[in-house]
């Protein structure tokens, strides 16, 4: 981790690919945003690089580090495309990956709801001899002639990748380990993964399921991460490759190709903690961020300051309990296709995507979205990209007057407006998950918008929940990117005990101990310098009869650590039970500390003329609208809606009874103006 003169950062999205390059020493950035290529991200990537390359007068040569937010594992999960994979368990414990759980989705109908397809069937679950007792005692021995019918049914069924879960193996792992030694010397160029090296916490179910989506995605991350290092040796970067993860910091190549699944929220978590450090230069600790791109957006809610983790996240159907930023994600985007559902409107969640896109970019997309409703209605300019991506408002209306306007015998404005509104409905569903369904008043915190649509909705997004500040970051649309900047090396490590009880403070310590010596070889991994290391201890407790755990600092002593628990479950649901707390996992997070250089300030300046202005389709009617170019705007610049500020990345849209003060870290504060 050399303190680097020059930093590149690129977030791979669903429709463009953001690209900052940063100079350590004085905060200055360069920015690009190119189209992706979803047949070979890494295109997208290199063509980006050398964009922002190019306006900051430097060479790939000169770089010092290089972070990369990825999508590749999340799309293979999403999809189902993942590599052909084989599941080995205890013999007697073939279905639980078809027994599951008893609950159902949030939304989904209780009487329809159907368990989707598990991503492996029955016949890739290979079974093997052995059997450890829930406090780690060797029950049945491991027979490795077992494991050896084992691998030829493997090598027969043609898998790619084997997913190893063992009963009880966090209690003790010496038979899984023994089995993954043995596939890998019969399975030469099978990726094989044991549970004990991605999630050694108690529940088969889940444990099962961690273990099979990283081995699906193995090969292809692998494949991936070692075609774009090679395409970077090409360009002339030596630089280290650091790569996103869902918990909101950066590992390694090494660590990301052990555990591809860790990635699973890369892009969006670096979105979440690029949103905290903006918020922090304007003093604001309690933020919702909502990050909206091409296909989908994602809400997550910060207090004091604190990005909060999750360990009951999911992607797309599958519940993932690896660490990740605790946040909500829905099918609403700029590409997000309206459509007409037994004569009813609906938005999203299919998207236009990159390709064809929607119609307004002149591509062949001929399905109406939420960014042709924008068109039709005057919130974007004639161009975006900095003029290179020309906008076509006939397509627009053409799209939306065919799919919308005739089909419901609305007025081509008005079909615009219910698309928006039908859209901000979806998000602002999700905002109040991680708000008012956790305790939380959204009146009282600051909403975050970005990625390229994000602050063309902020507004109206706050105004639906009486949220009366809005904060919009300097660089919106590429704040996924810039979040990379920010972002700490970071690992977890964590073990269930053998038994769950009464806290014990003696062995709880001695195992928080081994795990800290976990994290100090990682640290050497990652040649952390000691003076740049911290661990953070966790424990995660429960009600004695509760089926789930929280998590509380651990200090070392079980008197606080409880003590923070019932205060915990006071403030989530409310209430504080007599009843004895049980110690379930302990966890460790470590963290690595990078570079940061420092924020530049933006100098005074005088209200900048209008670029043009135009009219633009109100709720209230159809106004004469300023555009401004935010370029242009000095720090304290203070002026009213309506108006439209433009930039390379994004767009924001100030409606009428909202006033824009530039703050000097280039962050744009919008106030509601209370009508008199």
């Amino acid at each position: 981790m050399p303190l680097s003169d020059l930093t590149v950062a690129i977030d791979i999205g669903g429709t463009f690919t953001d690209v900052t390059v940063q100079e350590l020493a004085t905060g200055q950035s360069w920015r690009a945003k190119t189209p992706s290529t979803p047949s070979d991200p890494s295109l997208a990537f290199i063509t980006g690089m050398n964009l922002a390359l190019a306006q900051a007068g430097a060479t790939a040569a000169s770089l010092e580090r290089v972070l990369h937010g990825t999508t590749v594992a999340t799309n293979l999960i999403l999809e189902g495309k993942g590599a052909t994979t084989a599941l080995i368990t205890t013999a007697g414990f073939r279905h639980v990956l078809d027994i599951g759980r008893q609950d159902i989705p949030r939304r989904a109908n209780l009487y329809t709801w159907q368990k989707p397809r598990r991503p492996v069937p029955a016949s890739r679950v290979l079974e093997v001899t052995e059997r450890v007792a829930a406090g780690g005692e060797i029950h049945t021995p491991l027979d490795e002639d077992s494991v050896a019918v084992a691998a030829n049914e493997c090598r027969r069924l043609g898998v790619q990748a084997v997913a190893i879960c063992l009963l009880h193996s966090f209690a003790n792992p010496s038979h899984e380990r023994r089995v993954a030694e043995l596939l890998r010397a019969a399975l030469p160029g099978v990726a094989v993964t044991a549970s004990i090296d991605v999630l050694p916490v108690v529940r088969e179910y889940e444990r099962s399921l961690a273990v099979i989506l990283n081995a699906s995605v193995m090969p292809s991350v692998s494949v991936y991460v070692a075609r774009l290092a090679e395409r970077l040796r090409a360009e002339g970067v030596q630089a280290p490759l650091l790569l996103m993860q869902s918990n909101g910091g950066v590992a390694g190549v090494a660590t990301i190709q052990r555990a591809p699944a860790l990635t699973a929220l890369s892009g969006p978590a670096a979105g979440v903690v690029g949103a905290r450090a903006v918020a922090r230069l304007c003093d604001v600790g309690d933020l919702i961020t909502v990050d909206i791109g091409g296909t989908s957006a994602d809400i997550c809610l910060i207090k004091n300051g604190q990005i909060g983790l999750t360990q009951h996240g999911r992607v797309g159907e599958w519940p993932l309990p690896l660490p990740m930023v605790d946040m909500v994600t829905v099918g609403a985007g700029g590409g997000s296709i309206a459509h007409i559902t037994r004569g009813a409107l609906s938005v999203g969640p299919a998207s236009a995507g990159a390709e064809p896109g929607p119609a307004c970019y002149g591509h062949g997309g001929k399905m109406a979205t939420v960014t042709d409703a924008h068109v039709v209605l005057g919130h974007l300019p004639p161009s975006l990209l900095g003029g290179k991506m020309r906008l076509d408002p006939e397509r627009a209306a053409d799209a939306i007057r065919r799919e919308v306007a005739e089909p419901l015998g609305l007025s081509l404005h008005d079909a615009a407006r219910g698309i928006l509104a039908i859209a901000d409905s979806n998000m602002v569903g999700a905002i109040r998950v991680v708000s008012v369904e956790r305790g939380h008043d959204p009146r009282d915190f600051t909403l975050v918008p970005f990625g390229g649509a994000g602050p063309l909705h902020g507004v109206a997004l706050a105004e639906l929940l009486g949220i009366t500040s809005v904060l919009v970051p300097p660089a919106p649309g590429v704040l996924c990117a810039e979040g990379l900047l920010t972002a700490d090396l970071r690992a977890e490590f964590h073990r269930t005990l053998p038994r769950a009880g009464a806290p014990d403070d003696d062995p709880a310590n001695a195992l928080v101990a081994t795990l800290r010596d976990d994290a100090e070889e990682w640290f050497n991994l990652e040649h952390v310098p000691p003076e740049d290391r911290s661990c953070r201890d966790v424990a995660l407790m429960r009600y004695r009869g509760q089926g789930s755990e929280l998590d509380v600092p651990w200090t070392g002593r079980s008197i606080e650590a409880i003590a923070a628990f019932h205060a915990r479950h006071q403030a989530l649901y409310g209430f504080a039970m007599d009843s004895a707390v049980e110690l379930v996992t302990l966890r460790v997070e470590a963290t690595g500390r990078m570079p940061v250089s420092s924020a530049p300030i933006l100098n005074a300046l005088p209200m900048p003329p209008p670029t043009e202005t135009r009219v633009v389709h109100f709720r209230q009617g159809s106004i004469d609208t300023p555009t401004y170019d935010r370029d242009r705007l000095g720090a304290g610049t203070v002026f009213s809606g309506p108006a439209i500020i433009t930039q390379l990345d994004a767009t924001t849209l100030i409606p009428p009874g909202w006033q824009a003060t530039v703050h000097p870290s280039g962050a744009l504060l919008l106030k509601h103006i209370p009508t008199p």
